[in-house]
């Protein structure tokens, strides 16, 4: 892309006042153009297929039907696809995986900079990776470290230890007794490296495997 062309952008968000903030920020530089926005997937996909833009600013969360990670994967399965740089306020582990996994550019919090935006999308178009350093540190270690896979028991039951309930009262909610409880607890505790209830909550949440 010359100096002089402009870059054409897609904005997709469910909220019309980010999406309007993004716009009035993004025109507001030489070069980039929003040509269009969407507030689902679905029309993301519509909206690349017919207008082709350069790059796509996707958030994660759309509401009804397929989510941002799933769209992205479907525009850059596309011959010569767009440059996707996922803008959202999840930043889980789980979050960023599967936004890199999907063929994300770039992956940037909504807490962002606006020059850190403004030039993470003249990067993207040029082919880079941009990536909050937060998330870069987190997306790291997490390829670093084994994947956790709780079974659906013990992350249920993790689930349950954050929402403040004791092993006795889970052993009642779940109709098992409680030394199951504290069996499955401890596989858990053994999985996610940790030693406490508190800290196996906090492990789970910053893994995505519990909201």
């Amino acid at each position: 892309m010359s100096a002089a062309a402009v870059l054409r952008i897609l904005l997709v968000d469910d909220h019309p006042v980010v999406r309007a903030g993004l716009r009035a920020l993004l025109s507001s530089h030489e070069g980039l153009d929003v040509v269009a926005e969407a507030s689902s997937g679905e029309q993301a996909l519509e909206l690349v297929a017919s207008l082709r833009p350069d790059v796509v600013l996707m958030d994660l969360r759309l509401g009804a039907g397929i989510d941002g990670a799933q769209a992205t994967a479907a525009i850059t399965a596309r011959p010569d696809p767009p440059r996707v740089v996922v803008l959202t306020t999840y930043e889980t582990d789980a979050d960023i995986l599967r936004a890199v996994e999907a063929g994300a550019a770039g992956y940037l919090l909504k807490d962002s900079d606006p020059q850190v935006l403004v030039d993470a999308v003249w990067a993207a178009s040029r082919g880079e990776t941009v990536l909050n350093p937060d998330v870069a540190q987190r997306l790291y270690r997490q390829i670093r470290s084994p994947r956790v896979d709780l079974s659906a028991r013990e992350t249920q039951i993790v689930g349950l230890v954050a929402q403040g309930l004791s092993n006795r009262a889970i052993a009642k909610e779940l109709f098992v007794t409680e030394a199951t409880v504290k069996s499955h607890l401890v596989h858990a505790f053994s999985k996610l490296g940790v030693d406490s209830r508190t800290a196996a909550v906090a492990a789970a949440r910053e893994r995505g495997l519990i909201e």
